[in-house]
């Protein structure tokens, strides 16, 4: 049952990150409003972002890129979370956005994610 459960959650993480990815690539201008100023390149940072969430969420299907593509999403995770959350957070704070409320639901939910790939930075064992 608990494999289940595992192979179940890898499937909705690849899928996750394929479809965020995507939003990224079909939709850029929606996430213009979380890219700190101090950013350059704002489309084509949110074009790179896309493409690597997409590949990271391929990469955790083959069982020999699984560990790795886990600790890469988690290590974006976490720049994501300091360079682009955080700072979005106190600016709508600071200017009184309407966004401000579900930017700031938005960060626990990082350790949510975090937590989901964490779980596929182990070895499997056969036993």
């Amino acid at each position: 049952m608990m494999k289940t459960i595992k192979v179940v959650s890898l499937y909705l993480l690849v899928l996750f990150y394929v479809a965020m990815g995507a939003m990224h690539l079909l939709y850029p201008k929606q996430y213009l409003a979380m890219m700190p100023t101090w950013m350059p390149a704002h489309i084509f940072l949110i074009y790179l972002s896309g493409i690597v969430e997409i590949v990271l969420g391929l990469l955790l299907l083959p069982l020999k890129t699984r560990i790795l593509s886990a600790k890469l999403i988690i290590a974006m995770l976490v720049v994501y979370f300091f360079a682009i959350h955080i700072p979005q957070s106190i600016d709508f704070y600071q200017t009184k956005n309407e966004g401000f409320v579900a930017s700031i639901i938005r960060l626990p939910f990082q350790f949510v994610l975090i937590a989901w790939a964490w779980i596929f930075t182990q070895k499997v064992t056969n036993h």
